[in-house]
This record gives structure tokens, C-alpha cells and sequence, in this order.
């Protein structure tokens, strides 16, 4: 186990919205530290969603995240030499984290022939996450499910 807690790392703002979730959207999204393209394809996304939902860019982000976020996740806890699926709040710096992992992983397994460009895929995803479709929604629902279904063993958390 850790002695001590990992120092938290934080992430300067982007230079267009001057916000830190749009830089970790940014992080998550870049490939082989090709952040110019990154930025590009995250910038388009924002803004391709933004002029279908005649909604601010930033307004629409935290709107997709609130939709996307958990609230509940189940860890595993050994007790007893048995393995529990515990249900467990999530922290809100990691319901962010796994709301923006979900959004860019949803994103690129959407299909090609649609779509011309990841961008497009990315405002997609957002898109559908405001009308609580589409697969980052699933799988926030997915981890809901599995909290709500191993309620039982919620005495194990400690």
C-alpha cells in the first residue's frame, strides 16, 4: 500500500477558453504528444456542438460532464478471502476524469463512414450525452447498475 497520497497534479488552462477541463479534455485526446492536433480536433468539437445547441462552448462542456459524471462506482474489497463488488461515492475530481476518458473513448469507437474527422466524432458524443443517449451515458449508467445491484455489500466499505 502507499505511505503517502500522490501529489495531485494540475494542468495550466488552454489558451482559447482559459479553462483547466478543456486542457485535460485536450490531454486525453492527444496522441504521441501531438497536442496542436489535439487542440484542433477538441476546438472544432466545441465549437461544431456549440452552433447545434446555440449554447456557449464552456456552457456546453459542463453541461455534457454533469450529464456523464458518476456519482457511484463499485470497488473491489477483499474480505474473508472472497473478492466484494462494494459500491463507493465518487470523489469529484475522478467523476470528471472518468467522465472526460469515457467521452474521448465513446468517441473514437464511433465509425468512420460517418463521420469525416475525430472532431466530428467528439461533438457526436457530446451531443448525444445532453440527450442522455450515446455511450458514455451507457457507461455511467453501466456503473450505476452495478453499485445499485451490490448494495448488499455496502457494510464493506470502511
Amino acid at each position: 500500500m502507499r505511505s503517502k497520497q500522490a501529489p495531485s497534479r494540475t494542468v495550466l488552462p488552454d489558451g482559447k477558453y482559459d479553462s483547466a477541463v478543456v486542457a485535460r479534455l485536450i490531454n486525453y485526446v492527444m496522441k504521441d504528444g501531438k497536442q496542436s492536433v489535439a487542440k484542433k480536433q477538441v476546438y472544432g468539437a466545441l465549437e461544431l456542438a456549440a452552433t447545434k445547441t446555440k449554447l456557449k462552448p464552456l456552457e456546453l462542456l459542463d453541461s455534457v460532464l454533469s450529464a456523464v459524471s458518476p456519482q457511484m462506482e463499485v470497488r473491489s474489497r477483499r474480505v474473508g478471502g472472497a473478492a466484494y463488488q462494494v459500491p463507493m461515492p465518487v470523489r469529484p475530481k475522478r467523476s470528471e476524469a472518468l467522465a472526460l476518458r469515457w467521452l474521448v473513448q465513446e468517441s473514437n469507437k464511433r465509425p468512420s463512414k460517418q463521420f469525416h474527422s475525430f472532431s466530428e466524432k467528439l461533438a457526436a458524443e457530446m451531443l448525444d450525452a445532453i440527450e442522455n443517449t450515446g455511450g458514455a451515458i451507457n457507461r455511467k449508467q453501466t456503473a450505476h447498475r452495478m453499485a445499485e445491484a451490490n448494495k448488499a455489500f455496502a457494510h464493506f466499505r470502511w
